[in-house]
């Protein structure tokens, strides 16, 4: 926040500067500001002098607004992180209990209670199914191929009638 506070100023003072060089070159051709300029150069030159002297003032203008507006958002960002932390620090204390008793023990019930056991029991049981239905299948399809491969012959042919399941009921 200071960097940028002096990069502002920094701007300031060189608008000012470049103002008044303009002015004391401005006062300088002219002899001041009551004469009456001679010709269309001289007028031309003080008209491109006036255009130059209201964009500076402009710039200078819109460097301060920005300024301002720079500091407007980091009091309002340290206000936000204000309260944050203080929310922060409200949490953390009322959620110490809260996390302790709805998270914490239940887990460590779990670690230390059976079901972990059992769940483990489970998992070989559910191992060894799939392992048992996995082999069956496997059984199946060879016998599968065995039949297709006596299809060929007439005998068996019969035999495969009345071994084939008939799903018309």
């Amino acid at each position: 926040m200071d960097a940028i506070r002096k990069q502002a100023t920094k701007l300031r003072d060189q608008v000012a500067k470049q103002q008044q060089a303009v002015f004391r070159q401005f006062t300088g051709i002219y002899g001041g500001a009551d004469n009456v300029v001679a010709d269309e150069t001289e007028l031309l030159h003080h008209q491109k002098l006036e255009k130059l002297y209201i964009s500076t003032r402009a710039g200078k203008h819109f460097q301060r607004d920005i300024v301002r507006g720079v500091e407007g958002h980091i009091v309002h960002g340290s206000k936000l992180v204000e309260i944050g932390t203080k929310a922060l620090a409200q949490m953390k204390e009322n959620g110490k209990s809260s996390e302790t008793s709805r998270v914490a023990e239940p887990l460590r019930a779990m670690v230390m209670g059976a079901p972990l056991e059992d769940a483990r029991q489970l998992a070989q049981k559910y191992d060894r199914v799939r392992q048992e239905a996995e082999a069956q299948a496997i059984d199946v399809s060879r016998r599968q191929a065995r039949v297709r491969e006596t299809m060929g012959n007439p005998d068996m042919s019969r035999s495969w009638k009345l071994l084939k399941p008939s799903f018309r009921s």
